[in-house]
């Protein structure tokens, strides 16, 4: 896996890890820290989640590389849940995690008990907005605040103006954005009876809606001369090209939003993030290949956020649009580029590809003979998940990506 750094350890590029594939796919294209949730207490109760065995593996994986892990307890527990909290705090801290993300008060007195040796990461939950709330929970023991990704960009330059140089300040640069401040929102629970706020959205504002007139129940009328509207539905942030103002403005953590994202979003994401930031460092202007990688994930209409003003929302449509599909993940290969893949979706002879790796530009080539594990020429790979046998215009590294641009 690529042991590449960023040239400067006050900076940290943050990855998602929904399970441990995509922890796996995040450390080995650059993230210097990944942030994962336990089996409770976590803001996605539906992505894959770390039991404690798999935590601790997780913990030593990264640990071996010298990269960080964060856990994610950041839902505001009730009563009957808060009594399981202390044996759960207690066992992030054997677990030996690197910090706990939080958004209650009394989550962040029962870690300080509980976990003295994990680190306290305040979670964008919590509204953080200005320096007077920055230091106040800095001398409650805060090592990091997520700031509220409707910080615009001067406030932040202002918030480290105003605060101890040793508080972390980590904001959202990329992925899904929220209609309501914070995530902090009763929508889906009011609509379906599952809670934002327990990790449980439904996302009903990316749903599309009609009038329904009081005495003509069924009837649905449009709102828009096209039909219905996507009223409430949001874009998503890509901060690609802006992180040279982030990083003057004091951001200390580049964070990426996606834990129920694909294993290939992982890896593209954090890829062009991990070399974006290493062009700003180093007095780049960022390589529009790695703008362009923003676009081969499924994403919504690109916004820079609330950093330079109103994002304005998205009113025609929710669907996802992606200029690439993955077609198959390296696990073995030579030196001279003879690989054993295994199939994601489905390719073929004369298709024309992409060769993504960790470490440099994507290649692109066109496979001319192709393998089962039989050893038997195959014309396409159209089984789910088949081992695949096939040369490769280079020397790829295990969890290189092999793609499909569209």
């Amino acid at each position: 896996m690529s042991q590449r750094r960023i040239m400067n350890d006050k900076l940290e590029l943050l990855s998602p890890a929904g399970d441990m594939e995509r922890l796996e796919m995040a450390l080995c294209y650059g993230a210097d820290a990944v942030y994962l949730a336990g089996t409770e207490f976590g803001m996605r109760a539906s992505a894959g989640n770390f039991d404690s065995d798999q935590l601790q593996k997780a913990v030593a994986l990264a640990h071996s590389m010298e990269r960080k892990v964060y856990v994610t307890c950041n839902t505001l527990p009730r009563e009957d849940e808060l009594v399981r909290l202390p044996e759960y705090l207690e066992m992030l801290d054997a677990s030996g995690v690197d910090a706990v993300i939080v958004a209650d008060m009394g989550v962040i007195a029962m870690t300080k008990k509980y976990a003295p040796r994990v680190k306290l990461h305040v979670s964008t939950q919590f509204g953080v907005i200005n320096s007077a709330a920055a230091n106040a929970l800095y001398d409650l023991g805060a090592d990091t605040v997520v700031l509220a990704r409707e910080t615009p960009l001067e406030d932040i330059r202002k918030i480290r103006a105003n605060t101890p140089k040793e508080l972390r300040l980590e904001a959202f640069v990329h992925g899904a954005m929220c209609v309501s401040f914070s995530g902090r929102c009763l929508l889906s629970n009011y609509l379906t009876g599952r809670d934002a706020n327990r990790g449980q959205c439904a996302q009903p504002c990316r749903w599309k809606y009609h009038l329904v007139e009081e005495k003509r129940p069924g009837e649905y009328f449009e709102i828009t001369e096209d039909g219905g509207t996507y009223i409430l539905n949001s874009r998503d942030m890509n901060m690609i090209e802006h992180l040279p103002e982030l990083i003057d403005a004091g951001v200390t953590s580049f964070k990426i939003e996606g834990r129920m994202k694909s294993a290939y979003y992982a890896a593209v994401v954090t890829n062009a993030y991990r070399h974006a930031i290493d062009d700003a460092l180093a007095g780049r202007p960022v390589d529009p290949l790695w703008i362009e990688e923003t676009e081969k994930v499924s994403h919504r209409p690109y916004t820079t956020g609330f950093y330079y003003g109103y994002p304005g929302q998205h009113y025609a449509e929710a669907s996802y649009a992606t200029g690439a599909d993955v077609a198959a993940v390296v696990e073995s290969c030579d030196d001279n580029g003879e690989a054993v893949l295994y199939q994601r979706n489905k390719f073929s002879l004369g298709d024309e590809l992409e060769l993504l790796t960790p470490d440099g530009a994507p290649v692109k080539f066109t496979p001319e003979r192709m393998y089962n594990a039989d050893g038997e020429e195959i014309a396409d790979t159209r089984h789910a998940m088949m081992e695949i046998h096939m040369r490769l215009p280079k020397y790829a590294p295990r969890l290189s990506i092999i793609r499909k641009c569209r």
